[in-house]
């Protein structure tokens, strides 16, 4: 077999093959063979048809099946053959025609992953949010739980108070013509908490049990859905009922909901998660400009297979966190095409990074030691408080485990990048005005 290899752009190559006379002839005669075992023509006995007659009756099943047979065999043995990647399924073209006693050629092109010799990874002059704790932010949370556990009941009140949860009716028009998914019976809200689109529920606010009013409000430039983004809309909308929130004290009784005996000892633990949070939340944002310098030092083409292996990763997740509110892309009047055009800068993003890291990693020699691999998976089961062996058992399965080893070693080359990085520390807000 011999293999002609061609550069279609960057990420993409070419492939003609050309198979040999006799192998050709042999999967030939092996199809014929294949096919007169089952052959049923009138006149002669199963499978006893003469050879004759099935190259002239059969030649279309033949040619089909042969060059099946020699395009399977044939196209993987010709891409391990090769120094570089393949990347997803690769595409037949320029089929040649199947002859006995002629090669038979092929080509067929495929997306590969670029070969990248990472560049400028070490000394980066990175900038850090300065960690500042707040004592106030954790009173702040505090108040938010406090509000959640809060308990409703009807109000006397006849007019509605932002804080307030109502029951609304509303129906949205646009021009005149009913909005697709904007209308809702017995939709429950809480007045203030931006639920809904601007302007909406501040103009529910002062209305009385039992009102029906119109109200005009204007979607966001960067809602959703394009066709409403910018968009002025009516609403009729009928206020049902008024409740009010009943706060509980912030005490050990409040504690205890929490399994926790004092209310000292809860706030202790808000703080711990509040100081986790805000420090992964400040490592995040140090990654991301990693990623982003990078990207600058490393300007790579990505194939195009990977960035839709990606946005169907960010759709899929999209699509179960709107599942974990009750919601669906039809509700919030957004096509899978709107998502996939707002997405696929992050998706190519994402791409890149993970091409520049891995090289780094290879560049280094950085990989993930048994130990590591060992202290993770503890660290997942102590956080899950599941059993440790069962944890085992499931990163023993190998797509599983590939998913743990790309988590250490994504925290150990940022570790690495980080070592030899010049890190400066400012306070959040000078770093929001850059």
């Amino acid at each position: 077999m011999e293999v002609k290899v061609e550069d279609i752009g960057t990420t993409k190559k070419k492939l003609t093959l050309e198979i040999e006379t006799e192998r050709v002839d042999r999967v030939i005669d092996a199809a014929y063979k294949k096919i007169g075992k089952k052959a049923n023509l009138k006149g002669f006995r199963p499978g006893k048809v003469p050879k004759a007659v099935l190259e002239k009756v059969y030649v279309g099943q033949m040619t089909e099946e042969a060059t099946r047979e020699l395009v399977n065999q044939n196209y993987v043995r010709a891409l391990l053959n090769q120094d570089f990647t393949a990347v997803g399924e690769p595409v037949i073209k320029d089929m040649g025609d199947l002859e006995r006693g002629k090669p038979f050629t092929f080509a067929l092109e495929v997306e590969i992953k670029p070969e990248i010799e990472a560049v400028g990874y070490t000394g980066l002059n990175l900038k850090k949010e300065k960690f500042q704790f707040s004592d106030q932010l954790v009173s702040e949370q505090l108040e938010e739980i406090r509000k959640d556990k809060a308990e409703s009941r009807e109000s006397e009140r006849e007019v509605a108070e932002e804080g307030d949860q109502v029951v609304l009716d509303f129906e949205g028009f646009r021009d005149g013509e009913p909005i697709p998914h904007g209308k809702a019976e017995d939709y429950q809200i809480e007045l203030g908490s931006h639920s809904l689109i601007p302007g909406f529920e501040d103009q529910v606010v002062g209305m009385r049990k039992g009102e029906e009013k119109e109200i005009e409000v204007a979607f966001p430039e960067g809602y959703v859905s394009q066709e409403l983004a910018g968009q002025k809309a009516q609403f009729k909308v009928r206020l049902k009922s008024i409740k009010e929130k009943v706060l509980p004290l912030l005490d050990d009784e409040f504690a205890k909901k929490f399994g926790m005996e004092t209310f000292a000892e809860f706030r202790e633990k808000i703080t711990t998660m509040y100081r986790e949070h805000e420090e992964k939340r400040v490592m995040d944002d140090l990654k991301e400009r990693i990623v982003t310098a990078l990207i600058e030092k490393n300007p790579i083409e990505v194939p195009e297979v990977l960035v839709e292996e990606q946005l169907k990763a960010l759709f899929d997740n999209f699509l179960k966190r709107l599942k974990e509110q009750g919601l669906s892309l039809e509700k919030i009047g957004m096509t899978i095409e709107e998502f996939r055009e707002k997405n696929r800068p992050k998706a190519v993003r994402q791409v890149q990074a993970a091409l520049i890291l891995e090289a780094v990693t290879t560049q280094e020699n950085i990989g993930p030691t048994a130990e590591e691999k060992e202290e993770r998976i503890r660290r997942i089961a102590e956080e899950a408080n599941a059993p440790l062996d069962k944890v085992k058992e499931y990163y023993e399965k190998d797509e599983h485990r590939k998913g743990l080893n790309t988590m250490i070693l994504e925290e150990k080359v940022v570790d690495f990048i980080l070592s030899r990085a010049n890190v400066e520390e400012v306070d959040k807000a000078d770093l929001a005005n850059e």
